[in-house]
């Protein structure tokens, strides 16, 4: 039985290849306009069985907000996709470039793509969604209109890529996490990487304390973001990455820095993810 999930994006966005990429081609997504409703359809569970959601870029850095949807979710880790981001430029059968009068895009695609796009005098159009501005050209059948998104768009809206990889930064990765619901997530074997927020009692040397016990397990820490503790004066939690050899080394060492920390919970325990 396939599984349905939510995304953000419409279908052929990079969150659908993500999930394709993690769950099989035969994943059945539900697309949301915004995260926030990733996050709340995931949690339902009668609409889905958990949800996609990009957390960092490699360029654009982390999307604190989708840090703070998680911490408030309940939603579990059970695993992660690095997916590099290929941007292609989408007509429809038979157009040519010099065909093209305008190129239609989410703004952060077509930012992406400036040094290619700055070789014509397209007009370019910002939308609300990549994967939505190929399915605008393949409904209205335009000969004079251009998107720029994925090729499992081009697929799904049976769009010709006239120009692959028209991106500047080829390495451009996002990084997707797979959240589902407790009730659902199941203990992944051979986890070796874990997700944890936690806060100190904001004392000298708190930090450090809880640091250099990570470090002495052998943990690798291969992410750490603050965040402002809501209704607190300057004082701060922690969002962090570890990697391991064995959940029993991580184990240990949640015993060791539970009682230096004021709380402490764990996203999730699962694999680290492949890069695609």
């Amino acid at each position: 039985m396939s599984k349905k999930v939510s995304i953000q994006g419409y279908a052929g966005s990079f969150h659908q290849v993500a999930a394709q990429l993690f769950y099989g081609k035969d994943v059945e997504v539900i697309p949301c306009d915004n995260f926030r409703d990733v996050v709340r359809i995931a949690q339902q569970k009668k609409e889905s069985d958990g949800g996609v959601m990009a957390i960092e870029n490699s360029i654009a850095g982390s999307i604190l907000a989708n840090y703070n949807l998680l911490q408030q979710s309940g939603l579990r880790i059970v695993g992660e996709i690095y997916l590099q981001i290929r941007q292609n430029l989408l007509v429809n059968p038979g157009v040519k470039l010099e065909d093209i009068r305008e190129v239609h895009s989410h703004t952060m695609a077509l930012q992406q793509c400036y040094t290619f796009l700055d070789k014509y005098s397209w007009k370019l159009v910002e939308t609300e969604d990549t994967a939505l501005s190929a399915k605008h050209i393949h409904q209205h059948k335009s000969r004079h209109t251009a998107a720029i998104a994925s090729k499992l768009a081009a697929q799904l809206y049976e769009l010709e890529v006239i120009a692959p990889n028209i991106h500047t930064m080829k390495n451009n990765y996002t990084r997707f996490l797979m959240l589902e619901r407790t009730d659902r997530a199941q203990t992944v074997e051979g986890a070796d990487k874990a997700s944890v927020n936690f806060h100190t009692d904001h004392s000298r040397g708190s930090l450090a304390k809880v640091l250099t016990k990570i470090a002495e397990g052998g943990i690798n820490l291969s992410k750490l973001q603050s965040f402002p503790i809501p209704g607190s004066e300057f004082q701060y939690s922690f969002h962090a990455d570890m990697e391991f050899e064995e959940p029993a080394q991580f184990e240990k060492v949640m015993q060791q820095i539970a009682p230096l920390t004021e709380a402490i919970k764990i996203y999730g325990v699962y694999k680290r993810g492949l890069w695609k």
